[in-house]
């Protein structure tokens, strides 16, 4: 018996020596050790932060990113107007929108119409009037010429045309946003209903908005080319400049139609001035997070299920570490933790493990070159302290010696 007990306590001190080691630094595919991943933040920390020249991060990062496709920003406001995107300002019609046409004096044809699933809006006795894409005042100009070639009238007559309900629309989002699919935007949102503008003539929506599609999307991506956001639209593509979303100095933001689609291409470089909150942004970031001093017996106390957090768009690993209680407590045994980042690009869908001692990280001057941003869906994990693992080890030693010695 003293011979097993002598062994087991030989087999403790291993354990305890093997947990004084650290793990093997996590392998990735990408050169993220080199600042060569998605975010030159990933890089591993210079050995002597003394030695290390600040802040270079963000120029590392610019030094691989291509051209932007629109040029210089000074030539934005003629590419809106050589591209025709003046025609795209103010609202326009789209399939299931519901108008008011009021025609003078004529009963018949005045009436609340929706617009066709194939863009029309269809009056009795008159040809179907092409309304998608097209401007209450088009459709009236258009309007109005059908009944004097259908001779209704012999001069065109007083008639108007109203919004009064818009409808949700169905837009295509590819490119560098986090979530590429096919969004629905704009309608009614949730079983919430006002009678008072039910009951008013006209209709106004932010809902159906770029900006909208784009956040529906996940938001645009940190290596977005902005300068020449493309949208498609019946057979023709405009290039839109965004860059003055982030600064407020272009506020315009343009009504979607069904069958849209939003493309925006990728520098393939990591942009770190897009990672703040704008209107298309990602609204947030959902975490994965794990902060776990024991191995959980259960899921109900793990908090599985609660395990997604969401944070302002913009945090950075050492804020994220903090959400998660990873950081503080006492010096002597909660000090010395470490935390990892598992993250993914989203330009090459590769994913990267980034392990960082937490305490040096906090105490480095040059910290904000080796605190990475972010991003929707990454995860954090972290570890305990050496003298948290020892006194685990110790735990489970004398939770096995103490139940032989029961046994015997």
């Amino acid at each position: 018996m003293t011979r097993f007990i002598t062994s087991l306590l030989g087999a403790a001190s291993c354990l305890a020596l093997a947990s004084c080691g650290s793990m093997k630094t996590p392998d990735n595919l990408e050169m993220v050790a080199r600042g060569e991943g998605y975010q030159a933040q990933y890089r591993a920390p210079a050995r002597a932060s003394a030695k290390s020249t600040y802040l270079q991060s963000a120029a590392m990062n610019d030094s691989t990113c291509r051209p932007e496709i629109g040029g210089p920003r000074d030539t934005a406001m003629v590419k809106w107007t050589s591209q025709g995107l003046d025609d795209l300002l103010g609202e326009k019609l789209s399939r299931n929108d519901m108008v008011q046409i009021t025609v003078d004096g004529d009963e018949v044809l005045t009436g609340t119409y929706v617009v066709s699933r194939d863009g029309d809006l269809k009056l009795p006795y008159l040809p179907a009037i092409p309304a998608q894409g097209r401007s209450t005042a088009q459709v009236e100009a258009a309007l109005s010429a059908a009944l004097v070639a259908a001779e209704f009238y012999v001069a065109p007559p007083r008639l108007a045309v109203r919004i009064t309900d818009f409808a949700s629309v169905s837009v295509g989002v590819d490119g560098a946003v986090f979530e590429p699919h096919a969004v629905e935007i704009g309608g009614v949102q949730g079983d919430a209903t006002d009678t008072g503008r039910q009951q008013a003539l006209g209709a106004s929506t932010e809902g159906r908005n770029l900006s909208a599609a784009l956040r529906a999307a996940g938001g645009i991506r940190p290596d977005a080319d902005l300068s020449a956001v493309e949208l498609h639209r019946q057979g023709r593509i405009y290039l839109m400049d965004l860059r003055g979303v982030f600064d407020g100095s272009d506020p315009t933001d343009i009504m979607m139609l069904t069958g849209d689609r939003v493309v925006v291409k990728s520098r393939q470089c990591f942009q770190d001035d897009l990672m703040r909150p704008s209107p298309i942004s990602p609204p947030g970031v959902s975490m994965f997070l794990s902060n776990l001093t024991q191995p959980a017996a259960g899921n109900a106390i793990s908090a599985v299920g609660r395990d997604v957090r969401q944070m302002p768009y913009g945090t950075r690993f050492m804020q994220a570490v903090v959400d998660t209680n990873c950081v503080g407590g006492a010096k002597t045994t909660n000090a010395n933790r470490s935390a990892v980042l598992f993250s993914r690009n989203p330009v090459t869908g590769v994913s990267m493990v980034i392990e960082r001692d937490i305490e040096e990280l906090l105490r480095r001057g040059d910290r904000d070159d080796y605190d990475p941003y972010v991003l929707p869906g990454d995860a954090i994990a972290c570890y305990d302290s050496t003298v948290t693992g020892l006194t685990e080890v110790a735990r489970a030693v004398g939770i096995v010696g103490g139940a032989i010695l029961l046994s015997q």
